[in-house]
């Protein structure tokens, strides 16, 4: 770029110095010199795999070689301009974050002996790593923090997108955990007692479940899971700071915060164990309590009865654990305005979601993440019932308006929701209801007759994956970012690029969050997030392997046809807007602890 003039450079300076209170002549300092490509791990340096060999079948984790970017040119189908490295811009750098599924491991409303049944049936309801989830999320906001300069351009970072799933079990406690980990705030992720760990990973008498304290006699064990004595009790007991996200960010909803597990509705005993002082360590009391309200022949008046049964603790298969209020169960809405109680910086309040949103129910939304990339945030779960989605008609007929107006307001537009387009087939309605409800081809074929969408970003498979929709001139890229759950517990970088050669380019990066491959015993947040990663990798009830995706789902150079003659957009435009994302991260919380 040609650069800002001195007299420009002080002018907008001093204009961000008065937006923000930071003094002008220590911002200026601050901005004068343009951030060189930091040097910080990433994945272009570094992998994650196991080790060849292990204890019995159980595998550790080590360090392997970087990943390139892998160019695509599936959407552009021509052999790009080498040049192009010459003169990329970058027009939006950004974090994608998806199903963080942050977990009160210790809640009287999770379901984990529904593992006994059926382990992959039920694989969600029970992991060795549950306890972990809120460091392995602050983990992965330090990598974000770390990486907050492009690796590509040296842009700074402008924005970042949470597409869905973030409280596990639909929890209010969890939805509070999740939002205050991304603004930077002190936690304790601990519910219930304040000195003891109450739940199923602790007991003796519940030997299906990983006991990290001693894990022999049950599956866990035969498989060698390690004995770590202090790992729950250091999980529970430490405050966790992380960085918090350093730019603005938005959300939108996934199956886990729409219906319990993602896949039911929220039942009277469901409700009444969450906030209650008996916990299932049996199959058969979790079956016959919280999920008996989803049986046909199970009357209000019976739901009622077993709700007060729960509560007063006359059911078998039950421990008695300390009660909690702040585990409630969201109501779907809450959701939302759970995103306005959150930090001004880096905000925004409400997190994409607007009053108008909380006014009229709708839970989809727009915003302008710069003055030339445009966000559409969608809400693709389905409340009937069922973890996979669709578009209902009304937000349907809202997108094709939005996408309207961005095309003739020359947006580059991207696509935010938690369904991919293999996961959009869900018909489910309530009985007399008439909304229709779109699937994955009607989407994409919507989305392909305007070019001006060049990405959609989504979740809920947990794995890596980017897929090309084509027309005869163009396409968008669709790319599906893995989980902070299950392994390899990636997320991802994606940064728009004008290559002015009348093409795009948009790289992505899987993210490691900042968890050493072989973690310490330390109990720090960061080595309890690598304890998370490696116990994760173990999962034989999956293929947790193969959620790392291939080569071509990972580190890329996606190109494709720009969308306008990007030229509209000047170098001093960009560089403006730089200086302001610059100048956010003077303000940014401070290194964690």
């Amino acid at each position: 770029m040609s650069g800002l003039s001195r007299r420009q450079f002080l002018t907008r300076t001093a204009a961000l110095a008065s937006l923000t209170g930071l003094d002008a002549t220590f911002l200026a300092g601050r901005l004068a010199a343009a951030p060189a490509l930091p040097d910080v791990p990433s994945t272009l340096t570094q992998t994650i795999l196991q080790a060849t060999k292990g204890n019995r079948k159980y595998r550790t984790l080590v360090g392997g070689p970087g990943e390139h970017f892998v160019p695509r040119v599936d959407v552009l189908r021509r052999k790009p301009d080498p040049a192009r490295t010459t003169r990329r811009r970058s027009l939006l750098y950004l974090g994608h974050l998806s199903d963080m599924h942050i977990i009160d491991a210790q809640s009287p409303a999770r379901i984990e002996p529904m593992i006994v049944q059926n382990h992959s049936t039920w694989a969600g309801a029970f992991r060795p790593q549950d306890t972990l989830t809120v460091h392995v999320a602050a983990a992965t906001t330090k990598s974000f923090h770390d990486l907050r300069y492009s690796l590509v351009t040296g842009a700074p970072m402008g924005a970042a997108i949470v597409t869905g799933d973030s409280a596990d079990m639909h929890s209010h406690l969890e939805l509070r955990w999740y939002i205050d980990i991304l603004d930077g705030l002190e936690i304790t992720p601990n519910s219930g007692s304040r000195d003891r760990y109450e739940g199923v990973q602790a007991w003796s008498d519940a030997p299906w479940f990983y006991r990290p304290d001693n894990p022999e006699g049950g599956s866990f064990g035969e498989y060698g899971f390690p004995r770590l004595p202090n790992l729950l009790q250091q999980a529970i007991s430490r405050p966790v700071k992380s960085p918090g996200l350093p730019v603005p960010w938005y959300a939108v909803y996934g199956n886990h915060d729409t219906l319990f597990f993602g896949t039911f509705d929220v039942s009277a005993q469901l409700r009444s164990l969450a906030l209650g002082d008996q916990k299932a360590f049996t199959m058969e009391a979790t079956a016959s309590s919280a999920l008996a309200g989803y049986g046909a022949t199970n009357s209000a008046l019976q739901r009622g009865v077993d709700a007060l049964s729960v509560q007063s603790g006359s059911r078998s298969g039950f421990r008695q654990v300390t009660a909690d209020p702040a585990r409630h169960l969201l109501e779907q809405q809450e959701f939302m305005s759970e995103h306005f109680r959150t930090q001004t910086h880096p905000g925004p309040i409400g997190h994409g979601f607007t009053q108008h949103n909380l006014d009229s129910g709708e839970t989809w939304w727009k915003a302008d993440l710069n003055p030339w990339v445009r966000g559409l945030g969608l809400d693709t779960c389905n409340a009937v019932a069922g973890p996979d989605g669709a578009v209902p008609d009304d937000q349907f007929q809202w997108l094709k308006s939005e996408l309207e107006t961005a095309q003739k307001e020359k947006r580059v537009v991207l696509i935010f929701s938690h369904h991919n387009s293999f996961t959009l087939e869900n018909q489910a309605v309530r009985p007399g209801s008439t909304e229709k409800l779109h699937n994955a081809d009607e989407l994409i074929d919507l989305l392909l007759k305007y070019p001006n969408v060049v990405a959609w970003l989504n979740g809920h498979t947990h794995l890596n994956q980017i897929l090309a929709h084509t027309t005869k001139d163009g396409g968008f890229w669709e790319i599906t970012t893995a989980s902070c759950i299950d392994f390899p517990q990636q997320q991802q970088t994606v940064e728009l690029v004008d290559n002015q050669d009348g093409t795009m380019s948009i790289f992505t990066m899987v993210v490691d969050h900042a968890g050493p491959a072989q973690p310490g015993s330390s109990g720090s947040f960061l080595d309890l997030a690598g304890q998370s990663r490696e116990l994760s990798s173990n999962d034989w009830a999956e293929t947790p392997l193969m959620r790392r995706g291939s080569p071509l789902d990972r580190n890329t150079e996606l190109l494709l046809p720009a969308p306008f003659n990007l030229a509209d957009i000047s170098d001093l435009m960009l560089e403006n807007q730089h200086l302001a994302d610059r100048t956010r991260f003077e303000l940014s919380a401070p290194e964690p602890r």
